[in-house]
């Protein structure tokens, strides 16, 4: 037994999902939606360390199509993830390959204006100790700063949002506003919105004077629901090892069995990561999710911002393998998919590809998200919840 490490690539599918009809984007469902394939056809994408891994291979199983400069033979052992919880979102996606399909419904608000029920909206404004909030609607987040940001400054009301994902999303001047107040803002509501079955109260702090020069800084905080049962985490704990959470996997899981959290920037996270190749020990967990590809390209429909993304990770992969000692494990998957060339702005549904450096080689084939955890879990010695198989 050594160590075993978890990399979310966030929102990096690869198509195919068998339910994709009944999830939408607008009126268009996600039938079709496939973010690695289209990236891969419309501008190429040179990632020489995760094909070796298996993930052009993933492409293929997951949907038939070629995959033009993935070619590579798998080294490590490959296969393709299919979700169950009924939402594409973080919280599901991450809950399931923690081993918990989300055992409910989530509630989501309806595109429309106002957004929020009166009872939210006054729950906002006494937090936010304002008679008014601004937006009230479906937006999302670069968007709704360019469109509230100067009236914000003017009024001092916070720009409350939602999206098509079970959340609610406050954005609010750093400086203006205030960093502190607007996370208790976020504190205060968050367990209204729990009871309501919405997953996430997200904080969206920004900077800037105006228009021009908005922009959000790393000091975003989620605030989630807590698992309602024991989930991979708590399972290595119970194992006797430690459990680390990289970038905002602390927030998804309301530091539910996590034992250290670092945030910070993609390049601070990846420092992060090196450094737990050396300090972390035998039986550890280190579960991380690094690049927010989603936030920063897929909802903006960036395919060659996307592609770009993703060829700098894999240069930092190719300097993060020789790190892991003999042992490890390390997983690479994906919570959802956000096909950057699909109309809209939301999430997609998508299968996801699984890439296992450590283990045997070989295909998995189709397997499902609760199998990632109980395959960490089997690694670690550490029991599982029975909701999914070993594929080492």
């Amino acid at each position: 037994m050594a160590r075993a490490f978890l990399i979310v690539l966030d929102s990096v599918g690869c198509g195919g999902a068998p339910d994709a009809g009944a999830f939408f984007n607008g009126d268009l469902p996600d039938t079709g939606a496939n973010t690695l394939g289209h990236i891969i056809a419309q501008r190429g994408l040179n990632v020489p360390n995760m094909d070796a891994l298996g993930l052009g291979a993933a492409v293929r199983l997951s949907t038939g199509i070629e995959t033009p400069g993935l070619d590579a033979v798998p080294s490590g052992r490959w296969g393709v993830a299919r979700e169950i919880s009924r939402g594409k979102d973080t919280p599901s996606g991450h809950w399931e390959l923690a081993g918990l399909p989300v055992p409910w419904e989530w509630t989501y608000f309806p595109d429309a204006q106002p957004a929020f029920p009166d009872r939210v909206t006054q729950a906002l404004c006494r937090a936010a100790g304002t008679d008014k909030i601004l937006c009230n609607a479906h937006s999302n987040g670069i968007k709704v700063i360019d469109d509230f940001g100067e009236e914000h400054l003017r009024s001092g009301y916070p720009i409350c949002y939602t999206s098509a994902d079970s959340v609610l999303q406050i954005a609010a001047h750093e400086e203006v506003f205030g960093l502190e107040r607007l996370l208790q803002m976020c504190r205060d509501v968050a367990p209204m919105l729990h009871e309501m079955r919405v997953g996430r109260v997200i904080a969206r702090p920004f900077v800037g004077s105006d228009r021009s020069d908005f922009k959000r800084t790393k000091n975003r905080r989620d605030y989630a629901i807590t698992p309602p049962e024991p989930v991979l985490t708590n399972w290595v704990q119970e194992a006797g090892g430690r459990v680390h959470g990289v970038g905002k996997i602390g927030d998804i899981f309301s530091m539910t069995g996590i034992d250290t959290s670092v945030k910070g920037t993609d390049i601070e996270l990846m420092a992060a990561l090196d450094g737990l190749t050396q300090s972390a020990e035998q039986g550890d967990f280190i579960f991380a999710n690094l690049v927010e590809f989603d936030t920063d390209y897929g909802h903006r429909r960036d395919v060659a911002g996307y592609g770009a993304a993703l060829e700098r990770f894999d240069l930092w992969l190719g300097q993060f393998l020789p790190r892991l000692g003999e042992g490890d494990l390390l997983i690479l998957t994906a919570d959802h998919g956000n096909d950057p060339s699909w109309p809209g702005t939301d999430h997609t549904r998508e299968q996801v590809p699984v890439l296992v450096y450590g283990g045997p080689a070989g295909e998995i084939g189709i397997c499902g998200f609760c199998d990632v955890a109980a395959s960490i879990a089997a690694h670690l010695g550490a029991r599982s919840n029975g909701t999914g198989r070993s594929f080492l």
